[in-house]
Protein backbone atom coordinates (compact mmCIF):
# COMPACT_ATOMS: atom_id res chain seq x y z
CA UNK A 1 0.00 0.00 0.00
CA UNK A 2 2.43 2.42 0.86
CA UNK A 3 4.41 1.43 -2.57
CA UNK A 4 1.64 2.13 -4.73
CA UNK A 5 0.85 5.86 -2.64
CA UNK A 6 4.64 7.04 -3.15
CA UNK A 7 4.13 5.56 -7.09
CA UNK A 8 1.12 7.71 -7.23
CA UNK A 9 2.56 10.58 -5.67
CA UNK A 10 5.86 10.39 -7.79
CA UNK A 11 3.58 10.51 -10.78
CA UNK A 12 1.33 13.64 -9.99
CA UNK A 13 4.78 15.00 -9.12
CA UNK A 14 5.72 14.35 -12.63
CA UNK A 15 2.78 15.21 -14.29
CA UNK A 16 2.99 18.43 -12.53
CA UNK A 17 6.21 19.50 -13.83
CA UNK A 18 5.56 18.52 -17.43
CA UNK A 19 2.53 20.34 -17.24
CA UNK A 20 4.26 23.89 -16.22
CA UNK A 21 7.43 23.28 -18.93
CA UNK A 22 4.57 22.67 -21.19
CA UNK A 23 2.72 26.12 -19.87
CA UNK A 24 5.61 28.21 -19.50
CA UNK A 25 6.90 27.22 -23.24
CA UNK A 26 3.50 28.37 -24.62
CA UNK A 27 3.74 31.67 -22.95
CA UNK A 28 7.18 32.63 -24.39
CA UNK A 29 5.56 31.45 -28.20
CA UNK A 30 2.78 33.75 -27.11
CA UNK A 31 5.20 36.59 -26.63
CA UNK A 32 7.61 35.80 -29.22
CA UNK A 33 4.56 36.26 -31.41
CA UNK A 34 2.93 39.62 -30.51
CA UNK A 35 -0.17 38.10 -28.80
CA UNK A 36 -2.31 40.50 -26.62
CA UNK A 37 -1.11 40.30 -23.23
CA UNK A 38 -3.31 42.02 -19.96
CA UNK A 39 -1.90 44.17 -17.35
CA UNK A 40 -2.55 45.58 -14.28
CA UNK A 41 0.02 48.08 -13.27
CA UNK A 42 -0.51 49.39 -9.62
CA UNK A 43 -2.08 53.14 -9.22
CA UNK A 44 -0.74 55.22 -6.86
CA UNK A 45 -3.78 54.78 -4.28
CA UNK A 46 -2.95 51.62 -4.02
CA UNK A 47 -5.56 50.60 -6.47
CA UNK A 48 -5.60 48.59 -9.58
CA UNK A 49 -6.36 49.82 -13.31
CA UNK A 50 -7.33 47.55 -16.01
CA UNK A 51 -5.74 47.76 -19.35
CA UNK A 52 -7.24 46.58 -21.95
CA UNK A 53 -4.72 44.43 -24.30
CA UNK A 54 -3.48 46.24 -27.51
CA UNK A 55 -4.33 43.85 -30.77
CA UNK A 56 -1.14 43.24 -32.92
CA UNK A 57 -0.91 45.25 -35.97
CA UNK A 58 -1.28 42.13 -38.12
CA UNK A 59 -4.78 40.91 -36.61
CA UNK A 60 -5.96 43.92 -37.36
CA UNK A 61 -8.22 42.84 -39.94
CA UNK A 62 -11.05 46.00 -39.92
CA UNK A 63 -10.75 49.73 -39.14
CA UNK A 64 -13.63 51.74 -38.78
CA UNK A 65 -13.60 54.84 -41.26
CA UNK A 66 -13.41 58.26 -39.58
CA UNK A 67 -16.59 59.65 -39.62
CA UNK A 68 -16.68 63.07 -41.47
CA UNK A 69 -16.26 65.84 -38.90
CA UNK A 70 -19.80 68.36 -38.84
CA UNK A 71 -18.94 72.17 -39.21
CA UNK A 72 -19.06 73.58 -35.96
CA UNK A 73 -22.44 75.69 -35.24
CA UNK A 74 -21.86 78.89 -35.31
CA UNK A 75 -22.49 81.03 -32.34
CA UNK A 76 -24.98 83.24 -32.93
CA UNK A 77 -24.00 86.78 -32.11
CA UNK A 78 -26.31 89.24 -31.37
CA UNK A 79 -26.05 92.95 -29.54
CA UNK A 80 -25.90 93.84 -26.57
CA UNK A 81 -28.85 94.38 -24.89
CA UNK A 82 -27.64 97.94 -23.57
CA UNK A 83 -27.31 98.76 -27.19
CA UNK A 84 -30.48 96.94 -28.41
CA UNK A 85 -32.12 99.81 -25.90
CA UNK A 86 -30.48 103.11 -27.21
CA UNK A 87 -33.07 105.34 -29.38
CA UNK A 88 -32.58 105.12 -32.82
CA UNK A 89 -30.75 101.68 -32.64
CA UNK A 90 -31.23 99.81 -36.07
CA UNK A 91 -29.97 96.78 -37.95
CA UNK A 92 -29.87 96.05 -41.63
CA UNK A 93 -28.59 93.65 -43.79
CA UNK A 94 -25.66 94.26 -46.67
CA UNK A 95 -24.81 91.99 -49.27
CA UNK A 96 -22.08 92.68 -51.24
CA UNK A 97 -20.68 91.29 -55.00
CA UNK A 98 -18.10 91.40 -57.03
CA UNK A 99 -17.96 92.64 -60.67
CA UNK A 100 -18.94 88.54 -61.51
CA UNK A 101 -21.67 89.11 -59.19
CA UNK A 102 -20.51 87.04 -57.24
CA UNK A 103 -20.51 86.98 -53.10
CA UNK A 104 -18.00 88.97 -50.87
CA UNK A 105 -17.29 87.42 -47.45
CA UNK A 106 -14.47 87.74 -45.05
CA UNK A 107 -14.53 91.73 -45.11
CA UNK A 108 -14.18 93.55 -41.65
CA UNK A 109 -16.50 95.89 -39.77
CA UNK A 110 -13.89 99.00 -41.10
CA UNK A 111 -14.03 98.25 -44.60
CA UNK A 112 -17.81 99.38 -44.19
CA UNK A 113 -19.15 102.85 -44.41
CA UNK A 114 -22.98 103.91 -43.26
CA UNK A 115 -24.83 106.75 -44.18
CA UNK A 116 -27.98 108.10 -42.63
CA UNK A 117 -29.68 110.98 -44.53
CA UNK A 118 -26.04 111.61 -45.94
CA UNK A 119 -24.20 112.17 -42.70
CA UNK A 120 -21.73 109.30 -41.55
CA UNK A 121 -22.32 107.37 -39.00
CA UNK A 122 -20.57 104.76 -36.67
CA UNK A 123 -21.16 101.80 -37.03
CA UNK A 124 -22.21 99.78 -33.67
CA UNK A 125 -22.34 96.14 -34.20
CA UNK A 126 -21.27 93.86 -37.16
CA UNK A 127 -21.13 90.45 -37.88
CA UNK A 128 -20.71 88.34 -41.14
CA UNK A 129 -23.54 85.95 -41.40
CA UNK A 130 -21.97 82.39 -42.84
CA UNK A 131 -24.25 80.50 -40.32
CA UNK A 132 -26.54 82.82 -38.61
CA UNK A 133 -30.13 81.57 -38.28
CA UNK A 134 -32.70 83.45 -39.80
CA UNK A 135 -36.58 83.52 -38.89
CA UNK A 136 -38.43 83.16 -42.51
CA UNK A 137 -41.69 83.20 -43.82
CA UNK A 138 -42.96 81.18 -47.01
CA UNK A 139 -45.28 82.78 -48.79
CA UNK A 140 -47.10 80.70 -51.47
CA UNK A 141 -49.74 82.18 -54.13
CA UNK A 142 -52.81 79.07 -54.37
CA UNK A 143 -55.13 81.51 -56.64
CA UNK A 144 -56.47 79.77 -59.95
CA UNK A 145 -53.93 80.13 -62.24
CA UNK A 146 -51.66 78.51 -59.91
CA UNK A 147 -53.25 75.14 -60.73
CA UNK A 148 -50.46 73.73 -63.41
CA UNK A 149 -47.85 75.84 -61.17
CA UNK A 150 -48.24 74.00 -57.56
CA UNK A 151 -46.80 70.69 -58.41
CA UNK A 152 -43.08 72.43 -59.26
CA UNK A 153 -43.56 75.25 -57.02
CA UNK A 154 -43.94 72.10 -54.14
CA UNK A 155 -40.60 70.67 -55.52
CA UNK A 156 -38.97 74.00 -55.39
CA UNK A 157 -39.62 74.96 -51.79
CA UNK A 158 -38.81 71.34 -50.37
CA UNK A 159 -35.19 72.16 -51.91
CA UNK A 160 -35.10 75.64 -50.15
CA UNK A 161 -35.93 74.13 -46.69
CA UNK A 162 -33.29 71.57 -47.10
CA UNK A 163 -31.13 73.91 -47.58
CA UNK A 164 -31.95 76.10 -44.75
CA UNK A 165 -29.43 76.21 -41.85
CA UNK A 166 -31.19 73.15 -39.11
CA UNK A 167 -31.96 76.37 -36.82
CA UNK A 168 -34.00 78.22 -38.82
CA UNK A 169 -37.61 78.85 -37.82
CA UNK A 170 -39.91 78.86 -40.92
CA UNK A 171 -43.52 79.20 -40.91
CA UNK A 172 -46.15 78.92 -44.50
CA UNK A 173 -49.13 80.90 -45.05
CA UNK A 174 -51.10 80.37 -48.09
CA UNK A 175 -53.54 83.09 -49.77
CA UNK A 176 -55.81 83.19 -52.76
CA UNK A 177 -58.49 85.31 -51.80
CA UNK A 178 -57.39 85.52 -48.09
CA UNK A 179 -54.00 84.68 -46.35
CA UNK A 180 -54.26 80.89 -44.23
CA UNK A 181 -51.16 80.28 -41.67
CA UNK A 182 -51.05 76.39 -42.70
CA UNK A 183 -48.47 75.92 -40.53
CA UNK A 184 -46.84 78.10 -37.42
CA UNK A 185 -42.76 78.83 -36.52
CA UNK A 186 -41.42 75.24 -36.25
CA UNK A 187 -37.38 74.45 -36.54
CA UNK A 188 -39.04 71.05 -38.21
CA UNK A 189 -38.35 71.69 -41.68
CA UNK A 190 -40.06 68.25 -42.59
CA UNK A 191 -43.30 68.88 -40.73
CA UNK A 192 -42.99 72.51 -43.19
CA UNK A 193 -42.82 69.93 -46.28
CA UNK A 194 -45.56 67.78 -45.04
CA UNK A 195 -47.95 71.03 -44.69
CA UNK A 196 -46.86 71.29 -48.57
CA UNK A 197 -49.83 69.19 -49.72
CA UNK A 198 -52.08 71.54 -48.01
CA UNK A 199 -51.61 73.89 -51.40
CA UNK A 200 -54.39 73.59 -53.30
CA UNK A 201 -55.21 76.51 -56.14
CA UNK A 202 -58.63 78.40 -55.89
CA UNK A 203 -59.84 81.88 -56.20
CA UNK A 204 -58.18 85.35 -56.74
CA UNK A 205 -55.32 86.62 -55.33
CA UNK A 206 -54.42 88.76 -52.29
CA UNK A 207 -50.90 89.65 -52.42
CA UNK A 208 -50.86 92.45 -50.43
CA UNK A 209 -53.05 91.42 -47.52
CA UNK A 210 -50.48 88.11 -47.75
CA UNK A 211 -47.62 90.08 -47.48
CA UNK A 212 -48.80 92.16 -44.74
CA UNK A 213 -49.56 89.68 -42.44
CA UNK A 214 -46.61 87.67 -43.44
CA UNK A 215 -44.82 90.63 -42.36
CA UNK A 216 -46.67 90.68 -38.78
CA UNK A 217 -46.16 87.51 -38.61
CA UNK A 218 -42.38 87.22 -38.78
CA UNK A 219 -41.75 89.40 -36.01
CA UNK A 220 -42.59 86.94 -33.98
CA UNK A 221 -39.54 84.82 -35.03
CA UNK A 222 -36.82 83.68 -32.53
CA UNK A 223 -34.30 85.49 -34.53
CA UNK A 224 -32.72 88.94 -35.48
CA UNK A 225 -32.22 88.26 -38.86
CA UNK A 226 -35.79 87.92 -40.48
CA UNK A 227 -37.11 87.14 -44.74
CA UNK A 228 -39.97 86.47 -46.50
CA UNK A 229 -40.23 84.41 -49.22
CA UNK A 230 -42.96 85.41 -51.79
CA UNK A 231 -43.87 83.23 -54.75
CA UNK A 232 -46.62 84.03 -56.93
CA UNK A 233 -48.09 84.44 -60.55
CA UNK A 234 -50.82 87.18 -60.29
CA UNK A 235 -51.41 90.42 -59.90
CA UNK A 236 -53.09 91.71 -56.63
CA UNK A 237 -56.73 91.64 -57.38
CA UNK A 238 -58.49 90.94 -54.08
CA UNK A 239 -56.87 92.65 -51.27
CA UNK A 240 -58.13 95.19 -48.52
CA UNK A 241 -54.74 96.74 -48.58
CA UNK A 242 -52.78 98.86 -50.85
CA UNK A 243 -48.88 98.22 -52.09
CA UNK A 244 -48.52 101.74 -50.18
CA UNK A 245 -49.31 100.26 -47.04
CA UNK A 246 -47.15 97.13 -47.68
CA UNK A 247 -43.93 99.39 -48.44
CA UNK A 248 -44.47 101.61 -45.28
CA UNK A 249 -44.60 98.22 -43.36
CA UNK A 250 -41.86 96.92 -44.86
CA UNK A 251 -39.30 100.36 -43.85
CA UNK A 252 -40.41 100.09 -40.56
CA UNK A 253 -40.43 96.11 -40.19
CA UNK A 254 -37.03 95.90 -41.70
CA UNK A 255 -37.28 92.42 -43.35
CA UNK A 256 -35.78 91.46 -46.53
CA UNK A 257 -38.80 90.33 -48.54
CA UNK A 258 -37.53 88.05 -51.47
CA UNK A 259 -39.99 87.28 -54.62
CA UNK A 260 -39.95 84.97 -57.35
CA UNK A 261 -42.83 85.85 -59.77
CA UNK A 262 -43.95 83.44 -62.10
CA UNK A 263 -45.35 85.30 -65.79
CA UNK A 264 -45.41 87.79 -68.17
CA UNK A 265 -44.33 91.12 -66.64
CA UNK A 266 -45.50 92.74 -69.96
CA UNK A 267 -48.96 91.33 -70.71
CA UNK A 268 -51.87 93.98 -70.55
CA UNK A 269 -53.89 93.93 -67.84
CA UNK A 270 -58.07 92.74 -68.59
CA UNK A 271 -60.66 91.97 -66.13
CA UNK A 272 -61.07 88.13 -65.65
CA UNK A 273 -63.32 86.13 -63.25
CA UNK A 274 -61.96 83.47 -60.95
CA UNK A 275 -64.54 80.52 -60.50
CA UNK A 276 -62.70 78.15 -58.45
CA UNK A 277 -58.80 77.14 -59.96
CA UNK A 278 -60.32 78.49 -63.41
CA UNK A 279 -60.09 82.22 -64.67
CA UNK A 280 -62.69 83.42 -67.14
CA UNK A 281 -61.85 86.06 -69.53
CA UNK A 282 -58.96 88.52 -69.06
CA UNK A 283 -55.04 88.30 -69.38
CA UNK A 284 -54.09 88.17 -65.50
CA UNK A 285 -53.80 84.25 -65.98
CA UNK A 286 -50.23 85.11 -68.01
CA UNK A 287 -49.42 88.34 -66.11
CA UNK A 288 -47.23 89.10 -62.97
CA UNK A 289 -46.77 92.34 -61.38
CA UNK A 290 -43.10 92.35 -61.55
CA UNK A 291 -42.90 95.82 -60.61
CA UNK A 292 -44.29 95.66 -57.25
CA UNK A 293 -42.08 92.74 -56.54
CA UNK A 294 -39.18 94.48 -57.61
CA UNK A 295 -39.95 97.67 -55.21
CA UNK A 296 -40.73 95.38 -52.55
CA UNK A 297 -37.77 93.25 -52.77
CA UNK A 298 -35.43 96.61 -53.20
CA UNK A 299 -36.33 98.22 -50.93
CA UNK A 300 -35.81 95.84 -48.10
CA UNK A 301 -32.30 94.98 -49.55
CA UNK A 302 -33.27 91.56 -50.95
CA UNK A 303 -33.97 91.04 -54.85
CA UNK A 304 -36.61 89.40 -57.44
CA UNK A 305 -36.21 86.58 -59.92
CA UNK A 306 -39.11 86.91 -62.82
CA UNK A 307 -39.51 83.65 -64.42
CA UNK A 308 -42.13 83.67 -67.51
CA UNK A 309 -42.35 80.19 -68.06
CA UNK A 310 -42.50 77.66 -65.06
CA UNK A 311 -41.72 74.96 -67.80
CA UNK A 312 -39.76 71.68 -65.44
CA UNK A 313 -39.38 74.08 -62.46
CA UNK A 314 -35.43 74.05 -62.65
CA UNK A 315 -35.36 77.94 -63.28
CA UNK A 316 -37.98 78.09 -60.19
CA UNK A 317 -35.96 75.52 -57.74
CA UNK A 318 -32.68 77.50 -58.90
CA UNK A 319 -34.57 80.80 -57.92
CA UNK A 320 -35.21 78.77 -54.57
CA UNK A 321 -31.49 77.75 -54.29
CA UNK A 322 -29.80 80.93 -55.05
CA UNK A 323 -31.97 82.75 -52.24
CA UNK A 324 -31.11 80.58 -49.27
CA UNK A 325 -27.61 80.29 -50.36
CA UNK A 326 -27.81 84.41 -50.25
CA UNK A 327 -29.05 84.01 -46.74
CA UNK A 328 -25.56 82.86 -45.49
CA UNK A 329 -23.40 85.44 -47.59
CA UNK A 330 -24.77 88.37 -46.03
CA UNK A 331 -23.50 90.85 -43.21
CA UNK A 332 -25.59 92.37 -40.36
CA UNK A 333 -25.19 95.89 -39.51
CA UNK A 334 -25.68 98.02 -36.68
CA UNK A 335 -26.18 101.61 -35.93
CA UNK A 336 -27.98 104.41 -33.53
CA UNK A 337 -29.30 106.94 -35.82
CA UNK A 338 -28.85 110.60 -34.97
CA UNK A 339 -31.80 112.76 -33.41
CA UNK A 340 -33.59 109.28 -32.75
CA UNK A 341 -36.23 111.16 -31.20
CA UNK A 342 -37.71 112.92 -34.13
CA UNK A 343 -38.25 110.05 -35.76
CA UNK A 344 -39.36 109.19 -39.11
CA UNK A 345 -38.19 107.98 -42.27
CA UNK A 346 -34.37 108.66 -42.69
CA UNK A 347 -32.50 107.42 -45.99
CA UNK A 348 -29.46 104.89 -45.78
CA UNK A 349 -26.40 103.83 -47.85
CA UNK A 350 -23.24 101.63 -47.12
CA UNK A 351 -20.38 101.57 -49.41
CA UNK A 352 -16.78 99.38 -49.38
CA UNK A 353 -14.71 102.31 -50.51
CA UNK A 354 -11.54 100.44 -50.08
CA UNK A 355 -13.01 97.63 -52.87
CA UNK A 356 -13.45 99.49 -56.03
CA UNK A 357 -15.72 97.26 -58.46
CA UNK A 358 -17.82 95.93 -55.55
CA UNK A 359 -21.43 96.14 -55.13
CA UNK A 360 -23.57 96.80 -52.20
CA UNK A 361 -27.38 95.96 -51.88
CA UNK A 362 -29.00 97.30 -48.79
CA UNK A 363 -32.18 98.56 -47.75
CA UNK A 364 -33.20 102.57 -49.12
CA UNK A 365 -33.81 103.18 -45.63
CA UNK A 366 -34.82 103.09 -42.12
CA UNK A 367 -38.38 104.12 -40.19
CA UNK A 368 -36.64 105.56 -37.02
CA UNK A 369 -38.99 105.16 -34.09
CA UNK A 370 -41.00 102.83 -35.64
CA UNK A 371 -40.76 99.52 -35.09
CA UNK A 372 -43.63 97.91 -34.03
CA UNK A 373 -46.81 96.91 -36.19
CA UNK A 374 -49.20 99.41 -36.88
CA UNK A 375 -51.58 98.25 -39.55
CA UNK A 376 -54.56 96.70 -39.24
CA UNK A 377 -54.76 92.99 -39.35
CA UNK A 378 -56.59 91.34 -42.45
CA UNK A 379 -59.19 88.65 -42.69
CA UNK A 380 -56.24 86.31 -41.61
CA UNK A 381 -57.69 82.89 -41.57
CA UNK A 382 -56.09 79.02 -40.56
CA UNK A 383 -57.02 76.41 -42.74
CA UNK A 384 -60.71 75.65 -42.64
CA UNK A 385 -61.60 79.21 -42.78
CA UNK A 386 -60.82 79.46 -38.80
CA UNK A 387 -60.61 82.96 -36.95
CA UNK A 388 -57.40 85.50 -37.13
CA UNK A 389 -54.34 83.13 -36.43
CA UNK A 390 -52.47 86.47 -35.11
CA UNK A 391 -54.33 87.67 -32.10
Amino acid sequence: MASTRFLQGALAAVLLVFALAVGLGDVARAQQQGSPQITIPQTQGGGTTLELPRVPQSQQTYKIPPQPSQPPQQELVIPSQQLRAQPGYEQVTVTVTNQMGRYVTGLNKGDFRLYINGQRVPISFFRQDLNTPVSVGILVDTSGSMQPKLPQARLAITEFLNDLNPRDDVFLIAFAGRPFLLQPFTTDHALVMQRLALLHAYGQTALFDAVLDGLRMVQRGRYDKKALLVITDGMDNVSNHSVGQVIAAAQRQGVLIYSIGIGNPNAVSMPALAIGPLILGGSDYDRVDAQTLTTLSTETGAKTFIIREIGDGARLRQACTDISNELREQYTVGFVAPDATAGGYRSLRVEVPGHPGMSVRVRKGVEVGSRGWTGSPSAYGEVGGGSSAIP
